[in-house]
């Protein structure tokens, strides 16, 4: 199919961005379309932008906590032992009786 069949091409806009990296991405926008103030780098996923002088920095990456830190951020250490009292109380009481506990 040629471009009679087809119609004209919409006018494109190429705009750079530039990730922390060094890398140049150029995206197409159509001419008439708000273009982002950041963009995905495509080769590294660093968030770019249009400043090739100032790329944004990488996003800080938080740490995987355990199920036992959001415990301790919720628990002081006074009612953790309160619960822990308890429990080993019931489950003595519990083995006691003579109930299986698996």
């Amino acid at each position: 199919m040629g471009e009679a069949e087809r119609g004209d091409a919409a006018p494109r806009l190429y705009v750079s961005f530039y990730c922390v990296n060094g890398h140049e991405t150029r995206p197409a926008f159509a001419a008439d379309a708000l273009v982002p103030e950041s963009w995905d780098c495509p080769r590294c996923g660093l968030p770019a932008s249009m400043d090739a002088e100032n790329p944004p920095p990488p996003p800080r990456i938080q740490p995987y906590k355990t199920h036992l830190a959001y415990v301790k951020e919720r628990r002081t250490e006074v009612e953790a032992a309160a619960i822990l009292t308890e429990a080993l109380t019931t489950l003595r009481a519990r083995r006691a009786s003579g109930e299986v506990i698996y």
